[in-house]
């Protein structure tokens, strides 16, 4: 029979491998590889996804391999932009094709005026336009339907047409984009041009599964499957067995891991943190009770725009908290589901401080307000 781990078990194991419980002191890069990237849809609030996981790091650390072409932006698990390394960017977005193809053919709004149109010949049209130079998805859908009109595939949407391009082809979103304290334009290229490398032809999803373990186990099949957007990794996961160990949740669901993972005692303190709006910690597992409470189910989050930043405190979720910056002024608000215990109150407006430390670094004034 396998070890039951209870829930406050896998939450200090998720958290040691997320760099949660402590900080760690890595070159950015090797940290996004470790956490097998950050979600990061939104320009800049993933920055503090690494501020809040690594030791004595500035914005500009992680600008540096963004602009060095070392980590790029692309659409990979879930469909979703993540921030990844050069190098997991050329193996893992072969592995996601299933993924993006579900969410094109299946798209309520670019689904329809797509069908029928060769993708193969998409592609080919797209790939010189968005290697000549980047481009917006609505310079290259302005390209794309021109080109479709004399090619004979009719008058097609042309935000649809760079939908497809998008789902069908590893386009980078390129620097400025998500460069901190800068702006730019959503201009991709594709990663083949940016990175000067093909993509891998030889990735296989076991390589993929063992990354998310390291990163996010112990975990169920189902779990992995949220992560990454696949489906039917069972078989995967059975041909791994022999590599790994199982265990048994709360309510006897099997649990794969790698054997030397680490897996703290239940017991372990877990130090307040703040994590940033789409951090994958939240978004990472089928049954999110390993580190969501019934408290933030009540927010109704799902429906809630835009996206909350979520509070940690003893490793679980326990409130939001935004910081606005105007003036030479910095202040970071706090709201919690509950009163907090004078001690986590008093470590959490030290992990706020060094927060606004992070992403305010010039601001005059720092204030940080916690309110239940």
């Amino acid at each position: 029979m396998s070890e039951r781990l209870s829930r406050r078990a896998l939450n200090r194991a998720t958290l040691a491998r997320q760099l949660l419980l402590e900080r760690a002191e890595l070159p950015v890069v090797e940290a996004v590889e470790r956490l097998a990237g950050l979600q990061a849809q939104t320009p800049h609030s993933w920055y503090a996804g690494l501020g809040a996981r690594l030791d004595g790091v500035t914005p500009q650390d992680v600008a540096e391999p963004l602009v060095g072409r070392r980590l790029v932006r692309l659409a990979l698990m879930r469909s979703t932009i993540h921030l990844v390394s050069a190098r997991d960017a050329l193996w893992l977005r072969p592995l996601v094709q299933p993924v993006l193809d579900r969410d094109l053919f299946q798209n309520y709004t670019h689904a329809k005026p797509v069908e029928g149109l060769d993708m193969d010949d998409l592609v080919a049209a797209a790939r010189p336009f968005l290697e000549e130079k980047p481009l917006t998805a609505k310079q290259l859908g302005a390209l794309l339907a021109e080109h479709g009109r004399a090619a004979g595939w009719g008058d097609r949407a042309p935000a649809s047409l760079a939908y497809a391009a998008r789902c069908r082809m590893a386009l980078v979103q390129v620097p400025p984009r998500g460069v901190w304290g800068s702006s730019g334009p959503i201009a991709h290229t594709t990663a083949e041009a940016w990175l000067g490398e093909p993509l891998a032809d030889d990735a296989t999803p076991d390589e993929m599964i063992l990354r998310y373990l390291a990163a996010f186990g112990p975990a169920t099949v189902m779990d992995a499957q949220t992560w990454s957007g696949l489906t039917r990794l069972k078989d995967v996961m059975e041909r791994l067995r022999p590599r790994l160990v199982t265990f048994e949740d709360e309510k006897g669901r099997e649990l794969f891991d790698l054997p030397d993972a680490p897996r703290p005692g239940p017991d372990v303190p877990a130090p307040p943190r703040l994590l940033y709006d789409f951090d994958n910690l939240l978004l990472s597992h089928a049954d999110r009770s390993r580190v969501i409470t019934d408290r933030f189910e009540a927010q109704n989050y799902r429906v809630r725009r835009p996206v909350p930043s979520i509070v940690l405190v003893d490793g679980f979720t326990a409130g939001e908290w935004t910081l606005e910056t105007k003036g030479g002024r910095a202040t970071l608000t706090i709201k919690t589901y509950d009163e907090p215990r004078p001690d986590d109150a008093e470590a959490l407006e030290a992990e706020a401080h060094r927060l606004i430390g992070f992403a305010a670094a010039d601001a005059e004034t720092r204030n940080v307000q916690i309110t239940p």
